[in-house]
């Protein structure tokens, strides 16, 4: 079997993610620093270089601090799923990706390759064009949780609201739906794992409400489709 480095899925769909990963190591190889001009190029298109800390810490503080708790964590969120989609619709035209789960495959590969977290899909995963679409998934090493731990700052709650957003961002771009994610439990917090579900915006609530059930007895590789669905 097709081995794959970049992120972890279930056994039909290595061979897709596989074929996407070439791609976007390709991508990735081209690297050139243009100091003289204050600008970095990869393969063409130009980044920018910072610190996951002034993202995941520096950006939360400073917007708690005006609009407080509940309405930081929605611009998080909603910063996140427009650069989701945003940078998806970029990579969707640069390599002429027109089948769905291809072009969700390009998402959890370039968020690893960009150092956002690594993206594992679990079994009880439904990528399909429709109300019924359902994807569950874990976020280990998350820039969000990470940096959270590393300055010691106890939290109640997931806080991976940047993780959520550009998730559901990209996979509504790929799959011209409107799906939402939420972290079900998170690192941060001194769960296992930062594990996330996304399903169609109208079936969030019923799913979600399964998904934590399950998850009180069951790790989440182990919980199937059929018993969210």
């Amino acid at each position: 079997m097709a081995k794959l480095k970049a992120s972890g899925v279930p056994p039909g769909l290595v061979d897709t993610f596989v074929e996407m990963e070439k791609k976007i190591n390709d991508f990735f190889s081209e690297i050139k620093p243009v100091p003289e001009e204050g600008r970095i190029f990869i393969n063409g298109t130009r980044f920018m270089w910072s610190q996951s800390k002034g993202l995941a810490m520096t950006f939360r503080d400073t917007i708690t601090d005006i609009y407080g708790e509940r309405g930081a964590e929605q611009i998080l969120y909603k910063f996140g799923q427009s650069l989701g989609a945003s940078e998806a619709k970029m990579f969707h035209e640069r390599f002429k990706l027109t089948v769905p789960i291809e072009r969700l495959a390009a998402g959890p590969i370039y968020f690893a390759y960009t150092g956002w977290a690594f993206v594992e899909i679990l079994p009880a995963s439904n990528p399909e064009e429709s109300e019924d679409y359902l994807l569950t998934y874990r976020h280990p090493n998350s820039f969000e949780a990470e940096a959270m731990e590393k300055e010691g700052r106890s939290v109640n709650h997931p806080i991976c609201f940047i993780n959520a957003g550009y998730s559901s961002g990209w996979c509504g771009e790929s799959f011209n739906l409107p799906p939402e994610a939420k972290e079900l439990t998170c690192e941060a917090k001194g769960d296992s794992g930062c594990v996330f579900i996304m399903t169609h915006r109208n079936k969030m609530l019923e799913r979600e409400r399964k998904y934590k059930e399950l998850l009180k007895t069951k790790k989440p590789a182990e919980i199937t489709t059929q018993e969210i669905l």
